[in-house]
């Protein structure tokens, strides 16, 4: 267990703090392309705490910065995007996306300061269709994205899930690691005696006690949950975590197959955006396609969200419909029926109502983990553990100047003979599937 100085520690992403200093290191996507039209109004956004307007300029250029005009502190959202550059209201201050000053009508001497005062800006760019923004130190070299597979080149937005969750980013990455509950959660309304068995995914339904297997790995760490399967053989189910808060997820499908990755950035102490990423998922299809043995599909297990109009306040961006002020939409019929476990419809409405349950920052001195949490304790000591090695020493984890490492990480799941090594089963899997093996010197 953490201590209560530590818990504090790991969710505090401000300025200043040991998390949110250790994140700024890294790229972080805090939007979608789309949402940034050349010549179109800015857009605010808040990242780690500071609050921020993204914008589009006429050749096509992002621009992220502080959203204070230099000069007297008024907020470019009300600025004019026009002609390769926003221009304050207040007093026509110019910026280009870079920040660099281009006017300043309002002096009469450009010569003297504060002539040429630039914005406060950072380093952006764009792949797989989402717009990532640079924080930290190496403004003039900034490190390589990730080689995420699923955020690698030219993306399709229909592809990409924004959603607010409305509690700190950790409770909520820590759902995305935390395998056991999926027999639960998500699937505890499901006969698994009237389930295809041809899909392995089955067995996280029909087997719902796994064994944990962890590792701390260079990009971050990595799990399976180890299920029998049919005679002589297990099910093993991967996913991994990779530095600052991304999850490579199993996604419904086998290991190497599936594109999917989730972000979970926070946007400040209390509340985050998760940035799904599944390329493998077509526009509307459902995440998960589990078929009962007659061939007709298991219902209850929809992705869609319905959300909100977009407001123009700082948290006013992909807010669902159905959320802690009408309990999510819970039908308690259908959960007493036997048919939903939770009487809430959809993975990601499931997973939202649980982890907004828990407070908008759990207290995790009150909790009571167990052998089903390795991965979550892993992972959280390995995170606190690579911040402090960064505040202490300027250290960061080599992944940070190794994106390749990332194309190691995959979730997903496999069947293989009975007392197979997990780690091992992983390598000989991945290096048929896609021709290379993990790191070789990932750790027990």
């Amino acid at each position: 267990m953490i201590t209560a100085e530590e818990n504090v520690d790991l969710c505090r992403v401000g300025k200043g703090t040991l998390m949110g200093e250790f994140f700024r290191q890294f790229w972080i996507p805090v939007c979608m392309s789309s949402e940034l039209v050349a010549d179109g109004d800015p857009v605010r956004l808040m990242i780690l705490g500071e609050k921020l307007i993204g914008f589009r300029d006429s050749e096509g250029r992002v621009g992220v910065m502080d959203h204070r005009c230099p000069h007297r502190c008024a907020s470019l959202f009300f600025g004019r995007n026009e002609h390769g550059g926003i221009r304050c209201a207040y007093h026509g201050w110019k910026f280009d996306v870079t920040g660099k000053c281009l006017d300043q009508p309002n002096l009469e001497d450009k010569t003297k300061y504060p002539a040429g005062t630039p914005a406060i800006a950072y380093k952006t760019c764009e792949s797989g269709g989402l717009v990532f923004a640079y924080f930290g130190e190496r403004q003039d070299n900034p490190p390589p994205l990730p080689e995420i597979e699923a955020i690698m080149g030219e993306g399709d937005d229909r592809n990409i899930a924004l959603t607010h969750r409305d509690c700190n980013y950790m409770q909520a990455l820590e759902g995305d690691i935390d395998t056991s509950h999926l027999g639960f959660l998500h699937m505890g309304g499901i006969d698994g005696e009237k389930l295809d068995m041809s899909d392995p995914e089955t067995y996280t339904v029909t087997e719902k006690a796994p064994k944990i297997n962890v590792s701390v790995m260079p990009f971050g760490t990595m799990y399976s949950a180890q299920r029998d399967a049919m005679e002589g053989h297990e099910h093993q189910r991967y996913a991994s975590y990779l530095f600052p808060f991304w999850v490579t997820y199993p996604g419904g499908g086998e290991l190497g197959e599936a594109k999917t990755a989730n972000a979970w950035v926070p946007i400040d102490d209390d509340s985050c955006m998760i940035f799904n990423i599944d390329l493998s998922r077509a526009a509307g299809g459902g995440k998960k396609k589990l078929k009962y043995k007659d061939g007709s599909p298991v219902k209850g297990l929809e992705r869609p969200l319905e959300y909100l109009p977009v407001t123009p306040d700082w948290k006013g961006r992909w807010r669902p419909v159905k959320d802690a002020s009408n309990d999510y939409g819970i039908d308690r019929d259908w959960q007493r029926s036997g048919d939903s476990y939770t009487g809430i419809v959809g993975v990601p409405l499931q997973d939202q109502a649980i982890q907004e349950s828990m407070g908008h920052i759990v207290d995790r001195t009150l909790e009571h983990l167990a052998a089903s949490d390795r991965m979550v304790i892993l992972t959280r000591r390995v995170m606190l553990d690579a911040a402090l090695a960064w505040r202490d020493n300027r250290e960061l984890p080599e992944f940070v100047d190794h994106p390749e490492y990332a194309r190691q990480a995959h979730g997903g799941d496999i069947v293989v003979p009975k007392g197979t090594d997990w780690l091992e089963g992983y390598e000989e899997h991945m290096a048929r599937v896609k021709g290379y093996l993990p790191p070789k010197d990932a750790a027990e």
